[in-house]
């Protein structure tokens, strides 16, 4: 059973089922927040919102921590270098919010542009002010900064108001902007041709003050600025100067460098509009993350590929790439029990598998060699590539384009010492894993259970002598591979290998008796009970 402490307020439907899942669920008290660290070392999992951070120092307190789960898009107060590090999971709720932040953006804007603040004020003070003039959103140019699911959708919703919109995306490709229908631009010149500029991209060192004094000045006099992003793309003192001096017409915010801010200078001026970060702040929205953010939690806990976590170096696995991550992790373990040394260096090489399994697979490969070779339940796929540059184990993917005597089929080359180890294998049906090669031979077994190697001359008379010997030790064998190669050993016998599945745990010393049957030249076992 799963430990889960929840740091931070949680909707009670993720908590709900948090605790269906069979789960045990902890919710930090007030009193207790001090001793964070403390309570969280018997956790196997931490869920915060915004307002706990979480540090290395505080995952390193977390001995059993496996996954951190941010009920929220943006994980900015969650150190992911560092949970790569220790080979813990980051996952958040990458869509519960996105219409909200989207409408909030509107809220904003439309409020900015029509003074509906200024105009409320001067109402409520008794005043009836039918100068406060205006700005039409129609035949004006938003420009979007970041064109992630958040931006597209301002995109939609601005050209519903008969808007032109821009975009700037270093990831987005001109292919994807003219599907999205967006004319896609440079920074330089989405700042100089909008009319409206709002911000929806993270807070990276890259994209802080992003809106800085030198880029306000290429903006349009009289422009409006909106951030229901991330705090710190905007800077807010260059900001304001350009407020004071009436270069810009106004700025709408919902999020801060500092918060909550304690200069209230910027908030309290006559054109900006300011909320207390509510772009989340909606009854659908809260109760999205929550359940969202649990979904994600029992996914990453109970070992799925398909979790969209924030640090995993690939996009998450659909029901098409697992299968071929699971034969991966299986023929990588199989080559590290094989190896008998150090893995010093490891090549996948793929024939006829897709171009976004290319990476999953591999790291699948690498984490069934570390997880073997380490004996740590610890490697994952988050710390898997660290793990590998830390001791030096190079690591190569070729994709072949070339036929192979299969439709797919992933090949892998580990070695180390003086020793190397080839292993292939494929799917049947997409679904059913088959180990096709090993070295030189060529056979078809389903890898699982307790697996003994036996290579040795091809005479008469080896199968049953190797029976024998096990039988006469209580080991049972299930069912049993044979092949051999064309090559001829210096006494003119052919090369044989048997592959037998056990229905008992080959014992270390058995291997000894094998090789001394004379006929038999190398005797390895393989464990695939247990991951």
């Amino acid at each position: 059973m799963y430990k889960i402490l929840i740091a931070d307020s949680l909707d009670p439907a993720g908590l709900v089922k948090l605790r269906e899942s069979g789960a045990e669920v902890h919710e930090v008290t007030a009193e207790e927040k001090p001793r964070l660290p403390e309570i969280l070392a018997d956790y196997d999992a931490l869920v915060v919102r915004s307002s706990t951070q979480v540090t290395a120092e505080l995952m390193r307190a977390g001995k059993r921590l496996k996954v951190v789960g941010r009920a929220g898009i943006g994980v900015d107060n969650v150190d992911v270098a560092a949970a790569t590090e220790l080979g813990i999971l980051v996952v958040n709720a990458p869509t519960a919010n996105l219409v909200s932040a989207t409408e909030h953006t509107f809220a904003l804007l439309f409020a900015l542009a029509r003074k509906v603040p200024f105009a409320d004020a001067s109402m409520k003070a008794g005043k009836w002010d039918r100068k406060i003039t205006g700005l039409e959103l129609q035949d004006k140019t938003i420009g979007i900064i970041g064109f992630g699911r958040i931006g597209q959708k301002v995109a939609a919703r601005a050209r519903a108001f008969d808007m032109k919109v821009l975009a700037f995306d270093p990831f987005l490709d001109a292919n994807a902007a003219r599907r999205l229908e967006v004319e896609l631009v440079s920074l330089e010149d989405l700042l100089r041709r909008s009319d409206v500029l709002t911000f929806h991209t993270p807070l990276t060192e890259q994209t802080r003050n992003l809106l800085n004094r030198e880029r306000i000045a290429t903006m349009k006099k009289g422009a409006l600025v909106i951030n229901v992003g991330r705090g710190g793309v905007v800077d807010e003192a260059a900001l304001l100067e350009a407020l004071e001096s009436g270069h810009l017409g106004g700025a709408a915010l919902d999020v801060f460098a500092e918060e909550p801010p304690k200069d209230l200078t910027l908030i309290r001026h006559p054109k900006v509009v300011a909320t207390p970060h509510l772009g989340a702040q909606t009854r659908e929205a809260q109760e999205r993350i929550s359940t969202e953010t649990a979904d994600m939690l029992l996914a990453a806990l109970s070992g799925s590929l398909a979790v969209a976590a924030v640090n995993l170096p690939f996009r998450a696995a659909g029901p098409k790439v697992a299968p071929y991550m699971e034969l991966g992790e299986t023929l990588g373990r199989m080559a590290a029990q094989l190896l008998d040394a150090g893995p010093q260096r490891l090549q996948v090489d793929l024939w006829g598998v897709e171009e976004g399994m290319h990476t999953p697979v591999t790291m699948a490969v690498l984490m069934g060699v570390l997880a073997t070779f380490l004996r740590n339940d610890m490697v994952n796929y988050v710390n898997a590539e660290r793990l590998a540059a830390s001791r030096h184990i190079a690591v190569v993917r070729s994709v072949h384009t070339e036929e192979s005597d299969y439709p797919n089929l992933v090949g892998v080359t580990l070695s180390g010492g003086d020793r190397t180890v080839e292993l292939g294998g494929t799917l049947f049906g997409e679904r059913d894993p088959r180990v096709v090669r090993f070295g030189g031979f060529r056979f078809e077994f389903h890898p699982e259970g307790n697996l003994l190697f036996v290579e040795n001359q091809d005479v008469p008379g080896v199968v049953g002598k190797v029976g024998t010997l096990l039988a006469d030790n209580g080991i049972n064998i299930a069912d049993i591979h044979l092949a051999r190669t064309g090559r001829v050993g210096p006494g003119g016998e052919r090369e044989a290998l048997a592959v037998l599945r056990l229905d008992q745990e080959m014992p270390e010393e058995l291997l000894g008796k094998l090789i001394e049957i004379g006929v038999v030249r190398s005797a390895h076992r393989v464990d695939l009970t247990k991951r």
